[in-house]
């Protein structure tokens, strides 16, 4: 029998805890107006959302970039993201009633996403949710971004529980790769992909207001 205190749940945080999209694709559009030569098109934003930033800029430029060149225009772009997000954090539905749920069943909760920490302590911050997570591996604690499965194998470790004991929330294709190839069950909101992209994932669902601890305790059992 699996006991949800032996088990852990990894969020990632965009598309699946907050519904950021409309607020990181103008980032990225105020980011081009200040750098030459930088321009994001929405299907690019689309066909990289999830991934790392040392991914993406790359993949946009068309070409490789110096480490330090890629780390300041993420910075840059987050800067602006943090500012445009601040004070209107909009949380996804049924978030603010399973992450407690969770919680109270014993359940050990951890963050497992790209983006920046800064970024991370401020939506949780903003959602009264700082103290449900004892674990956070973000876009500082990996060197490859999903799908490799670094990032979760980093959270799970901080959370003290096997990979095997672990469900991944994403919404993501490359979310739900990386949870695949990390060993843990996958769980998969159709924020911004279809249920068809998303087929690989243990379960896909249209909302978190569908499930609850003993939906997870399933997947694990």
């Amino acid at each position: 029998m699996v006991l949800a205190e032996q088990c852990g749940v990894i969020f990632d945080v965009d598309g699946v805890l907050v519904d950021t999209k409309d607020y990181h694709f103008p980032a990225f559009v105020k980011l081009a107006e200040e750098e030459e030569g930088f321009k994001m098109s929405q299907q690019q934003f689309l066909d990289t959302f999830g991934w790392h930033n040392l991914d993406i800029f790359p993949y946009v430029y068309g070409h490789p970039l110096p480490s330090e060149e890629v780390s300041r225009l993420a910075e840059r772009k987050e800067e602006i993201f943090r500012d445009m997000i601040r004070g209107r954090v909009p949380a996804m539905p049924g978030v603010a009633e399973l992450v407690p749920a969770l919680r109270a069943a014993g359940f050990h909760l951890g963050i497992g996403s790209s983006t920046p920490r800064a970024n991370v302590e401020l939506v949780l911050s903003e959602l009264g949710l700082t103290d449900s997570f004892e674990a956070i591996a973000a876009g500082e604690d990996v060197t490859r971004g999903k799908p490799d499965p670094q990032v979760f194998l980093v959270a799970a470790e901080r959370l003290g529980i096997r990979p095997e004991r672990c469900v991944v929330v994403e919404d993501a294709v490359a979310g739900v790769e990386a949870a695949l190839r990390a060993g843990m069950k996958a769980l998969a909101v159709t924020t911004n992909h279809s249920r068809e992209a998303l087929s690989a994932a243990h379960r896909v669902l249209e909302s978190l207001e569908e499930v609850g601890p003993e939906d997870f305790l399933a997947l694990l059992g």
